[in-house]
């Protein structure tokens, strides 16, 4: 039960960081390549891809480097004697390409090794999820010119993305 308690918080974690970089990273998208009619000029068209490709990478291995840190400070972990070592496990378990040169032992957190290897799967699923849609939006920008993002007529706006006006009154 213990693997779970320690797993549950740095799931959330991981879930947290994918949650807030992706959003961050498509706000970027939007503000640096999109126009604000919401075209995407061909120019910059292998450029959204690759940046997406990259901040999501970027993320899976702040992921992985949480969950090293879980095992390097956790006192029952003895088989990782460094943090170079507790990295290269997590992204070998989170990936679950799991080569078994480190193995934990049951009383070192072989289930806690399962959760990260679920929380892998589960958070490189959202990254192909999400760069499968930029890479669909882009190709559609770029071959078939349609628009990358339709932005909302003003009237379907939410009140609080105007600026200054005031609500409508009946």
């Amino acid at each position: 039960m213990l693997p779970l308690l320690i797993g549950a918080p740095v799931v959330v974690a991981t879930v947290l960081i994918q949650g807030f970089g992706s959003m961050a990273l498509v706000r970027l998208l939007f503000r640096y390549l999109v126009t604000p009619a919401g075209d995407l000029p061909p120019g910059r068209a292998l450029a959204t891809v690759i940046l997406t490709a990259l901040g999501l990478l970027w993320l899976h291995c702040l992921q992985i480097y949480v969950w090293a840190l879980v095992y390097f400070w956790l006192p029952s972990v003895t088989v990782i004697d460094t943090i170079e070592e507790a990295t290269y496990f997590s992204a070998v378990t989170f990936t679950t390409v799991g080569y078994g040169d480190i193995t934990l032992t049951a009383a070192q957190g072989r289930l806690l090794a399962g959760v990260e290897a679920l929380n892998g799967v589960l958070l490189l699923g959202w990254s192909t999820a999400l760069l499968f849609a930029v890479v669909q939006r882009t190709w559609g920008a770029f071959m078939q010119r349609k628009p990358w993002f339709k932005p909302l007529a003003e009237d379907q706006a939410p009140v609080r993305h105007r600026q200054g006006k005031p609500p409508h009154s009946g």
